[in-house]
């Protein structure tokens, strides 16, 4: 399947997102390996701007200081959570700061890859996505199968399942924001019915569209 675009001869960006526990990395890795996606971790995007001499670290000692710092030079993590915990100014403050280079970040390792399909992994978009990724797409699953696959391959506690998916956005706003869902409450085999029908119908799909696309939506929740 030829999936670079006829009038942009451009690249194609999808953006992935779901609850934990919703099976992104089985998806991913379907896309990876069926689709030879390029797959961009947004969550590891962020990890790599916090790094010594990068960007995103020297930004936030300029907003809380060296205090943030441990002695090697890196982020305390440690104490810059507990910084934050429970504090939404100073959470505001890192998000506008670390976002936008984040964005930036994914935008240029998109431009340098030679991928006909990358797949940007959030767990979170927003509006502003957008301007990088062509389709949204929503990876869902019945909160119950979550909670066992958490508890089964996590080994987390009943309690800790619903607490974390507690502070997750909702799953109708994941939906909401999306242009296609993926189902992955069945087999791997259905699956990978449901991707090959993403695929089949975003590839023929005006990317202009900016999710205003309805008929991919119902597609996608069939």
């Amino acid at each position: 399947m030829d999936l670079r675009r006829k009038e942009e001869e451009a690249v194609m960006i999808i953006g992935m997102t779901g609850g934990i526990g919703a099976g992104k990395s089985r998806v991913l890795q379907i896309l990876k390996d069926k689709y030879k996606a390029f797959v961009i971790e947004a969550d590891q995007v962020a990890k790599d701007l916090e790094q010594p001499g990068q960007e995103g670290l020297n930004g936030l000692v300029k907003i809380f200081g060296d205090k943030i710092l441990s002695s090697d030079g890196t982020l305390n993590k440690d104490l810059f959570s507990k910084l934050i915990f429970g504090n939404p100014d100073a959470l505001k403050k890192v998000n506008a700061l670390i976002h936008p280079l984040v964005w930036a970040r994914i935008r240029q390792m998109s431009r340098e890859s030679s991928a006909d399909l990358i797949v940007v992994e959030a767990a979170l978009f927003d509006e502003n996505s957008r301007c990088v990724c062509d389709f949204l797409v929503c990876v869902d699953t019945d909160p119950q199968i979550r909670m066992e696959r958490l508890m089964k391959n996590r080994g987390y506690s009943r309690e800790k399942c619903l607490e974390i998916m507690a502070k997750q956005q909702d799953r109708e706003s994941f939906v909401r924001l999306s242009d296609y869902v993926i189902h992955n409450d069945g087999t791997p085999e259905e699956v990978e019915q449901e991707i090959a029908r993403m695929m089949e119908t975003i590839s023929g799909s005006d990317p202009t569209l900016n999710g205003q696309d309805e008929k991919i939506r119902q597609e996608g929740a069939q």
